[in-house]
């Protein structure tokens, strides 16, 4: 019998489904940029403005996954800008460990050598 109350035993489930669902999800994207989504990764939002239209744009995207990549402007390639190479890895919302994209508004799954027009250092 195990020690943990129930909301910790959900919370400790919900955690171990994570990793494949993660991978679910991350393959599934990867499947959607190779399939040639078109994206708007041209336009970076690398000013306030841009960066709360694109965000406000995401949130009124809702759950719609294609539409979340169009608008983030996703590439499965980083994008050289300014003379960076902007890629998932060198973004502030990369989580490491957990190949995720912490951004509320993007909230997914990523692999480190992707790109977004949100992208900040």
């Amino acid at each position: 019998m195990s020690d943990d109350r129930p909301d910790q035993a959900r919370e400790r489930e919900r955690h171990d489904r994570q990793p494949a669902q993660d991978t679910e999800l991350r393959e599934r994207i990867a499947g959607l940029l190779a399939g040639g989504l078109d994206t708007d990764w041209r336009i970076r939002a690398d000013d306030s403005e841009r960066f709360h239209a694109v965000t406000a744009a995401l949130r009124a995207a809702g759950g719609d996954l294609a539409a979340k990549l169009r608008i983030a402007g996703f590439t499965a390639h980083p994008v050289p800008h300014e003379g960076i190479d902007q890629s998932c890895e060198s973004c502030m919302y990369y989580l490491v460990h957990r190949r995720f994209c912490a951004l509320p508004e993007i909230d997914l799954p990523v692999l480190a050598e992707w790109s977004c027009n949100v992208w900040r250092v």
